[in-house]
């Protein structure tokens, strides 16, 4: 018994020794190319009324509780959510906005943990169509450090990004 209590000190030290080691900040992206103008795709991405036909969290939970603030769309829209477990509950809110090139996002998580983000859109000319590219950066919390130690923020977001990104392009394609 006296060996285990020590032996358990120095595991747990290794342990939030190891974490500290973590990086500080997290980024995530994804890109697709969409063979419709800027000016089709931006106005989809800047009006969060338009979130529902293409974000992949509205698939996940329909049943979501939604409710919008300040103008409909660009700088000041906010965009507020509950749902099942797997959405959680937060905000949005647009920061920034240059027409048809980016749109920055400040994204406030409430549940099921808190956390402060910002999600970035950025669109590029692209041959005769887009590059749009959704990126998220965040503070790696302690918390959010151990967790890095099973899977990653890019394992977590990426594939959700992905589909986004492949109904994004859909519904820009079609209003092309």
């Amino acid at each position: 018994m006296r060996v285990a209590i020590p032996l358990v000190l120095v595991v747990a030290g290794a342990l939030v020794a190891f974490v500290a080691t973590r990086p500080p900040r997290f980024h995530v992206e994804r890109s697709a190319t969409i063979a419709a103008p800027s000016a089709t795709i931006f106005p989809t991405i800047a009006d969060f009324h338009r979130w529902t036909a293409w974000s992949p969290w509205e698939k996940i939970d329909p049943d979501m509780q939604r409710s919008y603030d300040g103008p409909p769309s660009s700088v000041g829209a906010a965009y507020r959510w509950s749902g099942n477990s797997k959405v959680g509950a937060g905000s949005m809110r647009i920061m920034d906005a240059t027409p048809n090139q980016r749109v920055a996002i400040a994204l406030e998580f409430l549940k099921p943990f808190k956390a402060s983000n910002t999600a970035t859109f950025t669109l590029v000319p692209a041959g005769s169509g887009t590059r749009v590219t959704w990126a998220m950066d965040g503070d790696n919390t302690l918390v959010a450090k151990v967790m890095s130690l099973f899977f990653s923020m890019d394992s977590m977001i990426g594939g959700e990004f992905e589909k986004g990104l492949a109904t994004l392009k859909d519904v820009a394609e079609r209003s092309a």
